[in-house]
């Protein structure tokens, strides 16, 4: 892992995966975008070309920037690629028991130093890395959505990466631009530990009818100066992503503050789980907030 990694697939090509391909394929990293659904990867391709299009719109890319990250841009539908990557960045489903099955197949094809890391936001890097033969290689690389956009790189040390795993994680951090941290595997890591508890509470008030979703987000935006409301943000993560975190957290650590809210469980049994459906706590239309969305008012006791 002393070199500079040169070739790298995603595997997951969903909302987190295709704007991971993205910013590694501008980072001069010859990357393959892979999911089994070739519907999900024609999409995860079209949205890195429809980012980059915008970035050159607004000034921030070139033409011919553009153009090279394109050409470093590959898809595929197999993990066939894996036998000649240096890096494998994982985001599928928060289920264990796929990431732990598609560690196991790349541990197994992968070339000796290469780097296996996760994008999973609260699952175990240590039971993520059980189903390898190479532990020290395996890393948290938790990423943020907008990725083109977001400048924090969570990475998440489990308890056998080695040093040399780890500073090849801080020098990617540094070459894709991003502002790396570094935390030790525990439940929820740093930022979903802290984004769960201010998430779930912000349900609960609006559940209670403390106040409006948009006035609940609005008092964190101007009074304690976040980019984003907990609500909205929960909306672009996904509350289905959200609920999943919140009950593993609760499970693994006990505390109220990760008890699911029942507003939160409502709307996902509605399917009404953010952005990506057009409704969550507020309504979408065309990737922005119309309004609220009437089903995630306080219902009647």
């Amino acid at each position: 892992m002393s070199a500079p990694i040169q070739t790298a697939v995603v595997v997951g090509a969903g909302t987190m995966g295709h704007g991971i391909a993205q910013v590694l394929a501008q980072a001069g990293i010859s990357t393959t975008l892979v999911d089994l659904n070739p519907d999900v990867v024609k999409i995860g391709h079209a949205k890195i070309v429809e980012n980059l299009d915008k970035g050159v719109q607004k000034g921030k890319l070139s033409d011919a920037d553009r153009d090279a990250t394109l050409a470093r841009l590959r898809t595929a539908t197999t993990t066939a690629p894996l036998s000649e990557a240096d890096l494998l960045v994982e985001a599928i489903p928060e289920r264990l028991e796929l990431k732990a099955r598609l560690f196991a197949e790349a541990d197994a094809v992968m070339p000796a130093g290469a780097m296996l890391a996760s994008n999973t936001s609260s699952l175990s890097i240590a039971a993520i890395a059980a189903a390898t033969k190479r532990p020290d290689a395996v890393i948290g690389l938790h990423f943020f959505n907008p990725v083109h956009i977001m400048k924090l790189l969570e990475i998440v040390r489990g308890p056998l990466t080695s040093e040399a795993t780890l500073q090849a994680a801080r020098d990617l951090a540094q070459r894709l631009n991003k502002t790396a941290i570094v935390v030790n595997d525990a439940p929820g890591f740093a930022t979903s530990r802290l984004g769960i508890c201010l998430g779930n509470e912000a349900m609960r008030m609006l559940e209670e009818g403390v106040a409006s979703a948009a006035d609940i987000d609005a008092a964190m935006k101007l009074g304690y100066g976040h980019p984003m409301g907990p609500l909205a943000l929960s909306d672009l993560v996904g509350l289905d992503v959200r609920l999943n975190i919140s009950e593993g957290l609760f499970t693994e650590l006990g505390t109220d503050g990760f008890r699911a809210p029942r507003l939160l469980k409502r709307l996902v049994t509605l399917g009404h789980v953010g952005k990506k459906a057009g409704r969550g706590f507020y309504l979408w239309n065309n990737g922005e907030i119309v309004g609220e969305n009437p089903a995630a008012r306080r219902q009647p006791v």
